[in-house]
């Protein structure tokens, strides 16, 4: 009876420890994906400056429970107005909002847009351009980290 219930807990932990590897090196992948949209960006990226001309405040709700809802402060987004290479004037809204503001109304900054798309601009910063990739490539360290933790341990304690 005792050798079964180490048997089943061994399998059980070998699964536990392929899981947690398995789900780790999803999310490293797709932090590494998204590193590499960013470089990709990055290499193409034409230069402007631009000047945030307003605060765009948001709420994201998503359908959260009434006491979340009732914790979620909003964001501000800065909208941003650049004019491209072609001289035509162009508007985005930055693709990441943070409470309190990262940037002013009236402020300059460094805008990066691609020529044969202007309308997917960013700001040159480092939210914008890294912040999902290490949270994605971070998660996915953490996770595969424990994994591997959990087959080392467990691979040495079988006799």
């Amino acid at each position: 009876m005792r050798f079964q219930v180490q048997a089943r807990g061994r399998r059980a932990r070998r699964w536990v420890a392929f899981g947690l590897m398995a789900f780790g090196a999803v999310f490293l992948v797709i932090g590494l994906i998204l590193a590499g949209i960013s470089v990709s960006f990055l290499a193409d990226a034409e230069r402007a400056r631009g000047t945030v001309v307003e605060l765009e405040w948001r709420s994201d709700d998503n359908g959260a429970s009434r006491k979340a809802r009732e914790n979620n402060r909003p964001v501000a987004y800065p909208v941003v107005e650049f004019t491209s290479g072609d001289g035509t004037p162009r508007t985005f809204r930055g693709s990441t909002g943070s409470n309190p503001p990262s940037y002013e109304r009236g402020e300059r900054v460094e805008v990066l847009y691609r020529a044969d798309s202007p309308e997917d601009a960013r700001i040159n910063g480092f939210a914008s351009l890294w912040l999902l990739p290490l949270i994605f490539g971070g998660i996915g360290l953490v996770i595969g980290g424990i994994g591997t933790a959990v087959a080392v341990v467990g691979r040495r304690r079988t006799p």
